[in-house]
């Protein structure tokens, strides 16, 4: 069980001051919920102008990466700002000035992997399963369901997403959603760094960033607004999405109404 009390996120910079390190601190599950959000929005914020930086890289604690958002924060009563502040820090991530690697390990599921997809380059361990299960509760992931298929094309986006299933490290390679597997993503990450990042230009590198990735974030930011409302204004309204949730709280199978 993860300690409540615990920072959900530890941060630092490092590579005298060219890399910001961000690792998710609540293993077994580092859930992407409300304290796990602020914190990372808070750092991303913090470093957004920070002279010199030329990559941040996201990793975690524990055997996995993350098992997704806190399914009671998906609730009638909480979704609506626990939506908000993801697509928040999902804009924050896709709009950041120079390149965030993501080093997963294990489960990367739902909101972890939405927070996943945000960064720039996906590094895996050979063990990673990544999936959207949001379907198995009756609902849908909003923000993957703009960004995958921008990163693996739609017929692979709608497997994932209408199925629910996870993908293993090495489908993920295949569809392009991973850029390298490594027993140590991680260390794999850094070394990517060093290797192409690290003798850049950080002016240079944020230009480039930005001209590589304004239309994707541009499209990815319209998207995401719509398919909120989407969410919120319809999913939230039907029988199933409730009973979904509820089910899954609960520990029972759910019963579908089909309504």
């Amino acid at each position: 069980m993860s300690d409540p009390s615990q920072a959900p996120l530890k941060s630092w910079l490092e590579r005298d001051g060219a890399l910001l390190r961000l690792r998710l601190a609540r293993p077994k599950a580092n859930l992407i919920d409300a304290s796990m959000i602020a914190a990372l929005s808070a750092a991303l914020a913090a470093h957004r102008e920070t002279a010199g930086l030329r990559a941040a890289l996201l990793d975690a604690e524990g055997a996995h990466f993350s098992f997704g958002a806190s399914v009671e924060e998906h609730l009638p009563a909480q979704c609506a700002e626990m939506l908000a502040s993801l697509h928040a820090l999902v804009r924050a991530m896709l709009e950041w000035p120079v390149p965030i690697l993501v080093a997963i390990r294990g489960q990367c599921l739902g909101g972890g992997l939405e927070v996943a997809m945000a960064g720039s380059l996906l590094f895996a361990s050979p063990d990673a399963k990544l999936g959207q299960p949001e379907i198995r509760l009756g609902v849908f992931a909003p923000a993957a369901s703009c960004l995958l298929p921008m990163r693996v094309g739609q017929a692979a986006a709608e497997d994932m997403l209408f199925s629910g299933r996870s993908i293993d490290a090495a489908e993920a390679l295949e569809l392009g959603l991973v850029r390298a597997l490594a027993d140590d993503p991680s260390a794999h990450a850094l070394d990517w760094f060093d290797r192409h990042l690290a003798d850049k230009s950080a002016k240079s590198l944020a230009l480039a960033v930005r001209a590589v990735r304004a239309p994707y974030c541009d499209e990815a930011v319209r998207r995401i607004a719509e398919v909120e409302r989407l969410y919120l204004e319809v999913l939230m309204s039907t029988h199933d999405a409730n009973e979904g949730l509820n089910a899954f709280i609960a520990r029972r199978p759910p019963q579908w109404a089909h309504r």
